[in-house]
């Protein structure tokens, strides 16, 4: 490609930096990734992805061979190295309040700003309470060298974990939250290869940028907890909740994606971004407009509470010294996050009741071992169902919606299934002799 592309850096080396720089230098630019932990830098430059995402070892195989993609700890290298600067770092809840925790983001773009000494475009990617990019803007003027020379863009990322590939090569939009005419064209500039494939481009305000994401893990955890309140009355009228959720989505106004009944959301994005959005919202003094946020986060956490009701009543009022066999383990198929996972959350409360619980995950086990060390770990779902008294199927993994009822009936001590992802097909386990259960299935 011609060498009037911009050369990009990206600070933070998570999931979103990771494969944000890899697939840039897929796709024709010099990119440097940047992290203060050397263990990521190392394991990326010796080729390893330091977690579970389909398709990015061989990316980051071909990014590396191409020698247009190296990873690094100094902040100094990238801003000498870099035009286009990504901040790609976490934004976790704080400990201590449903806020989110800036000092990430604080403490990347300080340590890049006082080595810019040019010309530079910084981007956020992380997503943050509205009101973080003007703040930042400020911090970058007033830090940088190059002081006015330096502005501040932002770009909200939509990466689905599973699909992050496609989705940072392919995306469905992109958003540019700009303050100036040369910003946009930087931007341009940036994902030239992205945008020449037609991808639509909301060019807009720095505020409404920050706000599209928030926005937009609200709707589709409202659409998600909607459905599994439905469920909530399925269970106390006798109706079934999938049935009701398909005939819901033939309307093309609600549709069927999101509308799928079961354990409910979890991982490092949904249920934190709800939750600063809502506290955030009230700093401003518009809390009343998101106060129905904090009814979905109650609807979701609800959920896990009454997956636990539905094994207590299969295995006939008490799990004491019960064995249950826990297939899943991350928050969704093809990933190895753990955070906020319902699954795990089942797992452990089962734990703490007296239950003897065996996990296992195609990709999350060791995640999981290193939080949850309490709880035993299988090496496959049949081991994991080993003289269980209950099964029950916690993360939606193609794997496990493709187990041969026939054949886990005779590992299991007693044929009891509660699906709860709505991912299996209650005839063919029913016809194998189980008793099957879900959320919102009478």
């Amino acid at each position: 490609m011609s060498s009037t592309l911009p050369r990009l850096t990206v600070i933070g080396t998570g999931y979103l930096g990771a494969t944000h720089a890899i697939c840039m230098a897929v796709m024709g630019y010099e990119v440097i990734g940047v992290d203060v932990d050397l263990n990521k830098i190392e394991k990326l430059n010796s080729g390893e992805v330091p977690f579970f995402e389909p398709g990015l070892p061989e990316m980051l195989a071909k990014a590396l061979d191409s020698g247009r993609l190296r990873f690094t700890t100094s902040f100094q290298e990238a801003a000498e190295f870099g035009d286009v600067h990504f901040i790609c770092v976490g934004t976790p809840q704080q400990k201590d309040s449903e806020a989110a925790d800036l000092t990430y983001v604080d403490a990347s773009v300080t340590a890049l700003a006082q080595h810019l000494t040019r010309r530079a475009l910084v981007v956020g990617k992380s997503t943050v309470p509205v009101g973080t990019a003007a703040r930042l803007a400020e911090l970058v003027r007033t830090t940088a060298p190059a002081g006015d020379e330096v502005e501040l863009a932002w770009n909200p990322e939509f990466l689905r974990e599973g699909f992050a590939v496609d989705d940072t090569m392919k995306p469905d939009r992109m958003v540019f939250g700009v303050t100036s005419e040369w910003a946009e064209k930087q931007l341009r500039a940036a994902f030239a290869p992205v945008l020449a494939q037609g991808v639509p481009v909301k060019v807009t305000d720095l505020q409404t940028a920050e706000l599209v994401k928030v926005a937009a893990n609200s709707f589709l955890a409202t659409k998600i907890s909607y459905i599994n309140a439905m469920a909530e009355v399925c269970e106390a009228t006798g109706a079934d909740v999938t049935d009701l959720a398909e005939a819901l989505a033939y309307d093309e106004r609600i549709g069927g994606k999101f509308l799928r009944p079961g354990l409910g959301f979890g991982g490092g994005c949904l249920p934190k971004d709800i939750r600063a959005f809502a506290h955030r919202a009230e700093e401003l003094g518009v809390g009343q407009a998101v106060g129905f946020l904090r009814e979905i986060d109650g609807i979701n956490r609800r959920r896990r509470g009454r997956t636990v009701d539905l094994v207590l009543e299969l295995a006939g009022g008490d799990v004491k010294g019960k064995r249950i066999a826990a297939l899943g383990a991350a928050f969704k198929p093809n990933s190895d996050d753990i955070r906020d996972a319902p699954a795990l959350d089942v797992a452990a409360t089962l734990h703490r009741m007296g239950a003897i619980v065996t996990v296992f995950d195609p990709a999350a086990n060791e995640n999981a071992r290193r939080v949850h060390p309490e709880l035993e770990y299988g090496v496959s779902a049949l081991d994991a169902a080993m003289d269980a008294d209950v099964v029950v199927l916690l993360t939606e993994w193609t794997a496990f919606r493709e187990i041969d009822p026939g054949m886990m009936a005779q590992v299991v001590r007693s044929k009891k299934i509660i699906d709860g992802r709505h991912a299996l097909n209650p005839v063919q386990w029913r016809a194998a002799g189980w008793e099957y259960r879900a959320l919102g299935r009478p």
